[in-house]
């Protein structure tokens, strides 16, 4: 099969492709809702659900026309473009909504001339070249953009490539003089040097833009356009203009078949913020919502019952072994009402140097202890006699305890006594924390007395 049959036959079954395409998507426009809803119903993908939701594999075929030159410009070595049929097929992984990695084999061929230069010399003696091209490349294709993204389904994407690869041509040279240079059969491109390569092989670097046109689930219409880099000067025979190297452009049109089940939708196509708000709104997690809610409410429950405290004494009913104490009752931590014994120095007849008593670890001085304070004071400061201050404490707590607190309560009594006019140094203080019991520390009567302070007269 020649290169011309071969052409017409690409551009044959590329067209009965895409009409296929077409009737597929006027066919699936007009299913039943119903059908399409069972469709989905059965399979709609989570937002963190996975790729393997999705269908992620598509084929695509296309054809289009080539030219030496590419729309951003730069030199050529011809002149003059001569549009030629580039054709291609094409093979991608979609890795997320907006990325996907593609292959692409290319043949084709690109043809220029220098009939808009009528000069002679160096490089402008070759009147035209025609390149047969073969290449494969690896790139990546970025979805940048889609003016349906606040619809339901995308339907339009806007995409940018980029890539590398590998390109076999030969190049055919047609001089001015009539001579030709067929670089077929021309080992590393260099002419009248034969060899056993048929193709010259280089590097390419693809880069281009287009838009993809979703025609159904499974079937979408691709119109874009590349720019292909040469890593070298002899794409069009001519090594012309050092260091330059040569390039080529291809517009095409194609069609993108999704490959999968049909239960599926295509991974490029989805819609993440109303795939979002679908799964916001799905029963099942409506469902969970409320039992979560409902739980939560249990442990608020649980927790007021917790804190729930009937007779306002500071200790939950759940705890209260005494419910319905008195407003204002001191209580212990089981809520039962704390009987304090009478204090046995109340009154203002009280005698100096009488014991001073002191609440349950405390060192803050009663007034009930006031009067003999006040007595104590006063016959200090009329004889000028001097006073050791002794404190002491019951059992409870640690011997270390005890010790700091029967000091602290001494502390408290020197206090009182130099603020009333005694002379500091009178007042000699010492600690000796549960030592030197006055009564049984076994009983609660006797550790009241034992909270204490004494007076030693020097």
């Amino acid at each position: 099969m020649n290169y011309s049959t071969l052409k017409k036959t690409v551009a044959l079954s590329f067209a009965s492709l895409m009409v296929v395409g077409i009737v597929n998507a006027q066919t699936d426009s007009t299913k039943t809702a119903t059908a399409t809803t069972t469709s989905t119903e059965t399979t709609t993908p989570k937002v963190f659900g996975g790729a393997g939701q999705y269908n992620k594999f598509s084929i695509g075929v296309n054809v289009g026309a080539t030219s030496p030159s590419v729309a951003t410009g730069g030199s050529n070595d011809f002149t003059h473009n001569k549009v030629q049929l580039g054709y291609g097929i094409s093979f991608r992984e979609q890795l997320a909504h907006s990325f996907g990695l593609q292959l692409d084999l290319h043949g084709g061929k690109v043809e220029g001339d220098n009939s808009k230069y009528p000069g002679t010399g160096s490089g402008y003696d070759a009147q035209s070249f025609q390149t047969k091209f073969w290449s494969g490349t690896l790139s990546g294709v970025v979805n940048v953009a889609t003016i349906d993204f606040l619809r339901r389904k995308n339907s339009v994407n806007f995409f940018v490539t980029a890539g590398a690869g590998l390109a076999l041509y030969t190049p055919k040279v047609t001089f001015k003089d009539g001579t030709v240079v067929d670089y077929d059969g021309i080992a590393g491109g260099t002419a009248g040097a034969p060899g056993t390569s048929k193709f010259v092989k280089e590097l390419i670097i693809p880069i281009g833009a287009g838009v993809k046109f979703r025609l159904s689930d499974a079937v979408a219409l691709n119109l874009g356009y590349t720019e292909t880099f040469v890593d070298g000067d002899n794409f069009d025979g001519l090594n012309r203009a050092y260091p330059t190297k040569d390039k080529y452009g291809y517009g095409y049109a194609g069609l993108e078949f999704t490959l999968g089940s049909k239960s599926k939708p295509s991974l490029e196509w989805v819609n993440p913020v109303a795939l979002m708000y679908d799964e916001l709104y799905d029963a099942a997690l409506r469902q969970e919502v409320e039992a979560l809610k409902g739980r939560v409410t249990n442990v608020e429950t649980a927790v007021n019952d917790l804190k729930k405290d009937s007779d306002g004494d500071g200790v939950a009913d759940q705890f209260d072994k005494c419910p319905g104490t008195a407003a204002g009752s001191v209580v212990d931590g089981s809520g039962c009402v704390i009987v304090f014994p009478k204090d046995t120095v109340a009154t203002p007849t009280a005698t100096a140097y009488s014991n001073i008593q002191f609440e349950f670890d405390s060192s803050v001085l009663r007034t009930s202890s006031y009067p003999v304070l006040d007595a104590t004071s006063a016959d200090l400061r009329s004889s000028g006699k001097a006073v050791e201050v002794d404190g002491y404490a019951s059992s409870e707590g640690t011997a270390a305890h005890n010790i700091k607190l029967s000091k602290d309560r001494a502390n408290s009594v020197k206090t009182y006594l130099v603020n009333s006019g005694v002379d500091a140094k009178k007042v000699k203080v010492k600690g000796f924390g549960e030592t030197n019991p006055i009564a049984d520390n076994s009983t609660e009567e006797g550790r009241v007395l034992n909270r204490r302070v004494q007076f030693k007269q020097k």
